[in-house]
This record gives structure tokens, sequence and C-alpha cells, in this order.
């Protein structure tokens, strides 16, 4: 059953309920001695007709506006965390309790001020008492703290931070990119992945693109994506805070970064630089991938098939599993075999390291 059909059910339901206490309505009209009897009848028609216009016109907005905004709010409670919940109960209920002190002296105030006062004033403590519990959830770990007979020392504050793992918000890019996958399987990313909606919004719109590679290249972020929700060790979440005062992207990321203190987790060089200037913290896959690339000191022998002609006259070209590429010197005569090489030098670049090495028993 879609919307309409559900839309026009309650349409009807609610004509038939409404008319029904209107004929009820109208027949109560005839304890009143100045109507005619012969106009009973006529009013208690028009009295129905008019109340099953009425549920016709009104029940949808009286029934499915609440219904709809009650379903939105148990989707939103679902992403809220546990901790946000516990404290904005803690929150309420204390707010109640000292609500309820202050209404007792309220309440012998002449009436109808001694009735309804006390009830404002406890509900004023409770909202009060919510609203800054869920605002400040943190307040509620601070009291735990500060009453706790733990020694305060750099064990227990090490174990602290260890227990509360650091949000994690994922770029489009490093969606994309495709290797967090991998790396959450590794189990060494500590933490919970955050992809915010406005994140996932770019990733639909890549994936709708008119063009073939932007398209494919968006297709392949929505399973990555769809994979660390299925498969990653790394609990993944949802969120839909957005930033409405910021208009790009990387902008709205780095400003939610802020705001929840948490780290991105990217490979988009430029958003990397522009975080760093504004103090946030930066996870750059292609920082970690030349990190744990093979390290190779000068005299060290490998081997390595070579593959193509270098850019210099005489050399070759290979590369390591790793990827790292590998500038054979007077290697030309080389390519398509594989041989035993000597480093010469290795050099780190922008683009990552490089490593020159020349034949095992030529000169250098």
């Amino acid at each position: 059953m879609n919307s309409k059909q559900v839309r026009t059910l309650f349409r009807i339901v609610g004509a038939l309920v409404l008319g029904s206490l209107g004929i009820a309505l109208g027949s109560q009209l005839g304890l009143f001695p100045v109507i005619p009897t012969s106009a009973y009848q006529w009013i208690m028609a028009l009295a129905g007709l008019a109340g099953g216009v009425l549920g016709w016109i009104f029940t949808p907005r009286l029934v499915l506006r609440p219904f709809n905004r009650f379903r939105r709010f148990i989707d939103h409670v679902d992403s809220v965390p546990a901790a946000v919940i516990l404290a904005g109960a803690a929150g309420l209920f204390a707010g109640l309790a000292f609500g309820a002190i202050a209404a007792y002296p309220v309440s012998h105030l002449p009436e109808p001020l001694g009735q309804f006062l006390p009830f404002f004033i406890a509900a004023a403590f409770g909202y009060a008492g919510l609203t800054i519990m869920v605002a400040r959830p943190d307040l509620l770990q601070g009291l735990r703290d500060r009453f706790s007979f733990r020694e305060p020392g750099p064990e227990s504050d090490k174990a602290e931070a260890t227990a509360t793992p650091m949000g994690i918000l994922l770029d489009t890019s490093v969606i994309i990119d495709g290797r967090i996958a991998d790396i959450c399987r590794t189990g060494f990313v500590q933490g919970e992945l955050v992809v915010p909606l406005f994140v996932l919004n770019e990733l639909q719109h890549v994936a709708d693109s008119a063009d073939t590679l932007r398209r494919n290249r968006g297709r392949r972020g929505l399973e990555i994506l769809r994979q660390l929700q299925e498969e990653s060790p790394v609990p993944v979440r949802l969120v839909d805070e957005d930033m409405p005062t910021v208009r790009e992207v990387d902008d709205k990321l780095i400003a939610l970064a802020k705001e929840m203190d948490a780290a991105i987790l990217t490979n988009d060089y430029n958003l990397n630089r522009v975080a760093e200037l504004q103090s946030v913290r930066v996870l750059n896959v292609n920082e970690l991938a030349n990190a744990v690339k093979t390290v190779l000191l000068p005299g060290e022998t490998f081997t390595l098939h070579v593959l193509q002609e270098g850019k210099e006259y005489n050399q070759g070209v290979g590369y390591l599993d790793d990827g790292t590429m590998v500038v054979v010197e007077d290697g030309i005569s080389y390519i398509g075999t594989t041989i035993d090489l000597t480093v010469n030098k290795v050099l780190q670049t922008a683009a990552g390291r490089m490593i020159f090495a020349r034949p095992n028993g030529s000169e250098s």
C-alpha cells in the first residue's frame, strides 16, 4: 500500500468517525425546547455531513504528520550514541527531582496558582536538565571521574584515552580509492569510521555522473562503503550532521572534524594541508603507503624484473611489489629479464620513494 492509498484510507476513517460524532452532537440538540421537533433530523444530517467533511480534510494532518515526525525521530535516535541517550535520561531525572523540590513551596499558593505553577516549574527543570546533558554528555563522565576512588596517574590517563576511541571522518576520495577497506581488515585503524551525509551525497553524485570514468569511480566508492559496513571489524556510522554555513565539501569536513574533535582520513594532498593548517588531525593513506614500503639501503642486493626503458640513456625501469620505482643503470639490455641488483642510492620525492640500482658485477 503506497502513501496515497494510506492517506485515502485515513480520510475515509476520519470522515466516518467525525461524521458519527457530528450526528451524536446533533442528536443532543433535542434537549433544547426552542428547536422544533421537525428540524432534528435536518440538524443531525447537517452535523454528520459537517463532521464527515472535516474528517476527510483534517485527518491526514492530524494523524499522518505526527506519525511521520515520530518515525523520523526514531530514525534519528538510532544514530545517537548510547552515551548521549544515557546522559539525557540522567539529566531529565535530575531536572525533575530539582523541579519537584522547587515546586513544593509554590504548591501552597492560593488556587489556581498552587495547582498549575508546580507542574510548569517541574517541567521547566526537567527540560533544562535534559537539554544541558544532551548538549554536554561529557559532564556525566566528568562527574563519574570526580567521585571515582581510582588514583589519577599516567597509566589511568592512558587507559582512558584507549577506552575512548577517536572518530575518523572519511573523505570521498579515500572511499573511492578503496585501500581503506584492506587497511581496516588488518586492524591498524583504531576508532570509529564516520561518514557524513554530505560525503555520501557527493559520492552518489559522482556515481550518477554522465562521464563513464567518474560514474565507475562513484559506484566503486559505494561498493567499498558497503564492504566497510558489512565486513570491516571497525564500526562504520553514517551521520546527518551538516554545516549549512559552509559550501564546499572539504570545508564542511574540516568544520565537522573540529566540532566532533575527530580526525580526517583522506588521500587528498590539498585537503591534508588545509586541515593541518587549521589544527585538524589528518590520516593520509598515501603517507601510510610510503611509510610501509620496502626499505632498501645503499649496498644491499635484491632481485628485480626489468620492465621497460628509462627516461635517461641506457636506463631500465622496474617496480617492487609495493610499487616502488627502481631505475636500473645500464639496464636497457636487461629489459624483460629478472636480474640481481645492488642499490646505489635511495631518493625520496613528493611522489614517493625512488631507488637507483645497478646490475651485480658492473662497476659503479
